[in-house]
């Protein structure tokens, strides 16, 4: 694990023991784990703020926005639910977590929130606080207050024992230059060569969103070899 990694070790862990199985009608929703910087939910354990605040709402929210994505990327077990996701019939909300994220970072925010919606309404909390945050970023608040009380709600369920394996969806190398550039206040990004992968997947078109790409059988494994 990074250094960086290191500085975030309680939502690391977390991420860790999120479910590896598909999510059935009645499995039990995760914790959200968020910055402190924007009052979380109230459920919600706390990781650590930006090292200060930034000049504005929209502005802090896109920090940390941005370091929550690189988090989950950070996840030793995202690129199992990333494989999950693309190989399994049932919904698996934490695999289309990762893929937002990875969405995200390759430069398709439409397509990051179509999944973000998608992991949410399946019953990631996570999912919802990260929609919560990209609002807030586009000063969007209604949108915001609605997926920040759709977080609450989820936050508040019960959960059972979770279980996973160590399989990450980047490599060393890449996932620490994503949490080393939101240590600095840059906006993460994949390298050129993963863009790529992601760029060549099929896509599907959405009324509101436009170009939703999908995961295909082998883009865990092609990410974390590149």
């Amino acid at each position: 694990m990074s250094r960086h990694a290191d500085q975030h070790p309680s939502l690391l862990a977390w991420l860790d023991s999120r479910p590896l199985s598909p999510r059935g009608a009645d499995a039990s929703a995760e914790h959200v784990y968020t910055c402190t910087t924007t009052a979380p939910p109230t459920a919600a354990a706390h990781i650590t703020a930006a090292p200060a605040p930034f000049p504005s709402e929209h502005e802090q929210a896109a920090h940390e926005l941005d370091l929550a994505v690189a988090l989950v990327l950070n996840a030793p077990s995202a690129g199992q639910a990333l494989d999950l996701l693309a190989n399994s019939e049932q919904i698996h909300p934490e695999g289309a977590l990762v893929f937002a994220c990875l969405l995200f970072v390759a430069g398709r925010p439409d397509a990051a929130e179509f999944w973000w919606q998608f992991a949410a309404g399946s019953g990631s909390t996570t999912g919802a606080y990260l929609l919560h945050l990209h609002h807030l970023c586009h000063g969007e608040t209604r949108d915001a207050a609605h997926w920040r009380g759709q977080a609450e709600r989820l936050a508040a369920k019960p959960r059972g024992r979770r279980t996973g394996t160590c399989r990450p969806v980047l490599s060393d190398a890449v996932r620490r230059d994503i949490l080393a550039r939101c240590h600095v206040g840059l906006h993460p990004r994949l390298p050129v060569a993963l863009e790529a992968v992601i760029n060549r997947l099929t896509v599907g078109c959405d009324d509101d969103f436009g170009e939703i790409p999908q995961p295909c059988n082998s883009l865990a494994r092609e990410l974390v070899d590149r």
